[in-house]
């Protein structure tokens, strides 16, 4: 049997349909603006998520660098969440690539940034010891938890009043509107802009899209070329994406209730932790020391897990996990534990 992979919803493997879906598409040159199954995957989601245009790019990571890079020059500073993928996991690109310094602020536990603690962060306008704030950064879902909409209109007044640009990263959005009973579309009607990752819960093999005005994405594309992302037949990964966006999107309360349910299993176990979920990130903690040995043991069980140099461990179901998956997840753990 394969294994059971809970180290991430990266892992997904195209299904069958999608597959063909991507054989069939039309391709054209993206670079040049003529792939048919491009152009048609940016305008969807720009119409649906109610964004003047869109840019298909090969990473999450990329499209969100592509944001900062088109929303701040040189010098300048964005706000962003301690924990957020922006600052913490995507290498350092903004500083880097960009010029742009990030102005980390700690984020509250349900994933917020608290408005207080943005508002005394930015920048006195015209003071030259400074960076100037430009942008406001936000992630949901944040290690799994959804952003309450209404802290999502109030951030969105704050960044206004203060003459900032507001960016989610929604490596996740389409979890959050589902685990919150609302629309992706909802959602990112607060922002100027939203990255939207395809390879994650949708299933997708490869790709994200960034979405934002016309203006925002044309310096997006430029940028995309400078770093080496411009993208030529693409309209098979394109195509594929276009598949997971109608076929993928309800199944992730799947993906939520078996989180759920391995929590639920877990947290029956001696010397486990577990934090309660909302979409399909569980997080546990184990006994300092016993990551490595219950990855290993795992392992042999045909569980695939993460094991960091820290107690907390993250497990993803997905779309590659089922019923009888998530059941030989647990009695893995059940053997190692119980």
């Amino acid at each position: 049997m394969p294994p059971v992979d809970l180290r991430s919803d990266t892992v997904t493997r195209p299904t069958d349909a999608m597959r063909e879906a991507g054989l069939r598409a039309p391709v054209g040159d993206d670079v040049m603006g003529d792939d048919p199954s491009v152009n048609a995957l940016q305008e969807r989601l720009a119409g649906e998520l109610g964004f003047a245009a869109g840019l298909f790019v090969p990473s999450g990571t990329q499209s969100n660098l592509l944001a900062l890079m088109a929303h701040c020059e040189r010098g300048d500073e964005y706000l962003v969440g301690m924990d957020a993928h922006t600052y913490k996991y995507e290498g350092g690109g903004a500083a880097v690539l960009g010029s742009i310094q990030p102005q980390p602020i700690v984020n509250a536990p349900d994933g917020t940034l608290p408005l207080d603690a943005v508002a005394a962060a930015i920048k006195p306008a015209g003071d030259p010891h400074f960076a100037r704030t430009r942008l406001l950064a936000l992630e949901n879902t944040w290690h799994g938890r959804v952003l309450p909409l209404p802290y999502l209109a109030q951030a969105r007044e704050l960044a206004k009043t203060n003459g900032l640009a507001y960016h989610l990263d929604g490596a996740r959005l389409f979890n959050a509107a589902v685990a919150g009973g609302t629309t992706a579309a909802h959602i990112a009607s607060h922002f100027d802009s939203v990255s939207v990752c395809l390879s994650k819960g949708l299933g997708a093999p490869v790709g994200s899209v960034l979405l934002g005005t016309h203006e925002l994405i044309d310096k997006a594309r430029r940028w995309r070329k400078v770093l080496g992302g411009g993208w030529r037949q693409a309209g098979q990964l394109a195509a594929m994406a276009s598949h997971a966006l109608d076929h993928h999107v309800a199944r992730l309360a799947d993906d939520h209730r078996r989180a759920k349910q391995l929590a639920d299993a877990l947290a029956a176990l001696p010397d486990v932790q577990v934090d309660a979920p909302q979409t399909n990130l569980v997080f546990i903690t184990v006994p300092d020391g016993r990551q490595a040995a219950l990855a290993a043991r795992l392992r042999e069980e045909g569980v695939l897990i993460s094991a960091g140099r820290g107690p907390r461990i993250r497990l993803v179901t997905h779309l590659d996990v089922d019923d009888d998956g998530l059941a030989r997840a647990i009695a893995a753990f059940r053997g190692f534990f119980g």
